[in-house]
């Protein structure tokens, strides 16, 4: 793999989670917060990619697949399951 693809997937990677956990952070509403997950998910397979594609990012690899199932759950609440239940009151 050239040295050119795998620093896009790791600035992409890293770039593409920065939005996605603003947008996310903003609370911004469900559908703006779905969106962040479809970001986050494609951040997760940059990463996984460019954790196995370089000699020394294989732990980076494996995280980002945890990751991913996390954000496709993310994904599955906020824009395919409609509204998530709203959180208990805190008082």
């Amino acid at each position: 793999m050239s040295e050119t693809t795998l620093n896009i997937l790791q600035y992409y990677g890293a770039g593409a989670a920065l939005l996605a956990a603003l947008v996310v952070s903003l609370n911004l509403g469900v559908k703006w917060t779905g969106w962040a997950f479809v970001v986050f998910v494609t951040s997760s397979i940059a990463l996984i990619g460019w954790g196995f594609l370089n000699d020394e990012g294989a732990g980076i690899g494996w995280q980002n697949i945890g990751l991913l199932a996390i954000n496709l759950v993310g994904v599955y609440r906020y824009l395919i399951a409609g509204k998530p239940p709203e959180a208990p009151d805190e008082s």
